[in-house]
């Protein structure tokens, strides 16, 4: 699987965001100068990526080590693509590697090329198996599975439609890792208390191919019998929707999502969808970067938790997802500054606004 590294710094855009700077006292790298921090990020369909996580992570750097450089590559979800990437970076003299992995059960080899050079490498958002590393951060997976398979529940048991019908359930994409435990968690609520007539795991986290999953599911099943859906995140979800749309539901079931993408809140608020998971992606991309600026000044510092990888324990920090309704929007996603009132009440998502108390 190795390119040569010329080869690899030569076709590969691997975007150096920041110019050379003097270095700090205790920087890791001999002479003054200053760490080299790259990100790695693995696909643009899943809009949180280039909007939030990246910018984020690039300012937290910034504010804690002004010289640091930076070097920034998105995988477009091709595995082969970050692998040179990565190989690339490597070339150029990157000293630590913050790595969301497009196949977080294939990237050993890179994460070991790394160590050889005694690069450090933090996992981010996604698992890696199969090698060690210094950190893992990323929020508590089973858990956001099970408050999606609780808000499912939920408001099946409100409209009298738990026993009534079937589920279908849109899990993420097999590569990723963190699938595995949202599906985990959701499996541990809903098992035994509805009926799952179809489950899907969806490559690359695809909306247009969730649609074609509902699709399938309402032909096999019936319209009528579809009471609810577990979509893993909020892009699945809005391809579902468009599904349901398409099949000409009177009125469209409960549908869960993950992300709380600005079209996702806008779908909760005039009730198309009925809730998210709110992530508070500043606080994972802001820990990262403390960490990646932390390494690359020769330090370590300890970890709460660790999370068993298959290989060994990895120190790791794990944060909290919040589920989000209607309701919740005002008090979590617009407190935060997620997103301006602006952004999201526009259109005829103006008079949802209203009624929820957002202004």
């Amino acid at each position: 699987m190795r390119a040569r590294w010329f080869v690899a710094v030569m076709t590969v855009a691997v975007t150096l965001v920041s110019g050379c700077g003097g270095g700090s006292t205790g920087d890791k790298k001999g002479g003054g100068d200053a760490p080299t921090i790259a990100l790695f990020l693995p696909e643009s369909k899943t809009t949180r990526y280039e909007a939030f996580d990246r910018p984020l992570f690039e300012a937290k750097v910034k504010a804690l080590c002004a010289d640091c450089k930076l070097l920034y590559a998105n995988a477009d979800q091709d595995a082969a693509k970050q692998q040179q990437q990565v190989e690339a970076a490597l070339a150029q003299g990157a000293d630590v590697l913050v790595l969301d992995a497009v196949d977080a059960s294939a990237v050993a080899s890179l994460v070991n090329q790394a160590k050889q050079k005694k690069v450090p490498v933090i996992a981010y958002d996604r698992l890696i198996s199969e090698i060690t590393y210094e950190y893992y951060v990323s929020f508590n997976n089973v858990r956001v599975g099970e408050m999606q398979g609780q808000a499912l529940l939920d408001a099946l048991t409100k409209a009298g439609t738990a026993d009534k019908g079937k589920i279908v359930m849109l899990n993420g994409a097999p590569t990723d890792p963190s699938s595995a435990d949202y599906k985990t968690g959701a499996h541990k609520v809903l098992d035994g208390k509805v009926q799952i007539g179809r489950e899907f795991d969806t490559p690359d986290w695809s909306p247009d191919k969730a649609q074609q999953e509902m699709e399938q599911a309402i032909t096999a099943l019936g319209r009528d019998s579809i009471v609810g859906v577990l979509s893993a995140n909020d892009g699945m979800a809005g391809g579902a929707i468009a599904a349901m749309k398409r099949a000409g539901y009177p009125a469209l079931p409960p549908i869960t999502g993950q992300d709380a993408e600005l079209a996702a809140v806008q779908r909760i608020l005039t009730g198309e969808q009925y809730m998210t998971i709110y992530l508070d992606i500043r606080q994972e991309a802001e820990k990262a970067a403390e960490l990646a600026v932390a390494l690359g000044k020769g330090e370590k510092p300890a970890a709460p938790t660790k999370v068993a990888n298959g290989t060994g324990d990895i120190p790791a920090f794990l944060l909290d997802p919040i589920a989000v309704t209607a309701d919740r929007i005002k008090d979590t996603i617009v407190k935060d500054g997620f997103y301006k009132t602006s952004d999201i009440c526009t259109g005829p998502v103006v008079a949802a606004c209203a009624k929820a108390g957002i202004q």
